[in-house]
């Protein structure tokens, strides 16, 4: 089985009107205020599902502050499980210091989400306050016992949008004050996992860690599959395509440029994120 664990879907209202909501969130309009920005909805992602061989995605939102938007949102997002319950997995989706926002993870977990995610910060780094203010949302995940997805970003290179001043050390830091949280940190970490040849405490801090692929054919050249599985392990490393911002066939294209073998890419490709989704 197939299975996209990074994915975007936006309800109707949202993608047929983005310009409503540019002047009261900020970090939208950072992201999506170019046409070429696409936004899908649930059957438009199912579409490229179909076409792409893929069984089953990982779905959510955006980080909204709004209280109001976040819910409507992620009310979208249950609506497509329980209508696709075969193809889609719901995690849900809002911006981790907004008001109300562990009120809502509880009460998204409460109705039978599988994850919360993708907690984004487009606006600020990883501040140890910041860090501190997670401790409700990763609480009712270890309550929940779903794991929780985060955006990173490589501290150098190209600038692009959504990219933040966030250090290697500010993402570590992240791990090390949740270790009993199974964690999902997005777009490889940032670069952290190289850090697991370290020969003392890195690799134990990386633990309950999984990187997921997404955007990776922007960001790397494809041996990176083969380099971050001889680091961390092919069991930690989730494909997740970013969908629509790429199209799911670059990533297989890339694993397999990078040698990978037959069951290195069915455990990147399904398997690690079955095991994740479904802990024994």
């Amino acid at each position: 089985m197939v299975i996209d664990f990074h994915t975007h879907i936006f309800p109707p209202f949202i993608a047929h009107h983005r310009n409503n909501f540019f002047s009261v969130e900020p970090s939208f309009a950072l992201l999506y205020n170019s046409p070429k920005s696409k936004l899908v909805d649930a059957e438009e992602l199912l579409r490229s599902m179909d076409e792409s061989g893929i069984h089953q995605s990982v779905v959510f939102g955006f980080p909204w502050n709004d209280e109001d938007l976040f819910r409507r949102h992620n009310d979208y997002v249950q609506d497509t499980v329980d209508r696709f319950r075969d193809r889609f997995v719901g995690f849900c989706c809002f911006h981790p210091l907004a008001e109300g926002a562990a009120r809502e993870a509880e009460r998204c977990l409460h109705n039978g989400m599988s994850g919360i995610g993708e907690l984004a910060f487009y606006d600020q780094d990883f501040s140890p306050p910041l860090i501190t203010a997670l401790e409700d949302i990763m609480s009712l995940a270890r309550q929940y016992d779903v794991p929780a997805l985060i955006h990173t970003n490589e501290p150098i290179g190209h600038d692009y949008p959504g990219k933040t001043s966030m250090s290697l050390r500010q993402i570590y830091a992240l791990v090390q004050r949740y270790p009993f949280n199974r964690i999902v940190l997005a777009h490889w970490g940032g670069g952290v996992l190289f850090y697991g040849l370290m020969k003392k405490e890195v690799r134990e801090v990386l633990r309950n860690v999984w990187f997921d692929t997404a955007a990776s054919p922007y960001l790397y050249h494809p041996e990176i599959y083969r380099i971050a599985g001889e680091i961390v392990g092919v069991e930690k490393i989730l494909f997740g395509s970013d969908y629509p911002l790429i199209s799911p066939s670059r990533y297989f294209q890339d694993m397999a440029e990078a040698g990978l073998t037959k069951t290195s890419i069915e455990m990147i490709s399904g398997s690690n994120a079955s095991r994740l989704l479904q802990p024994s």
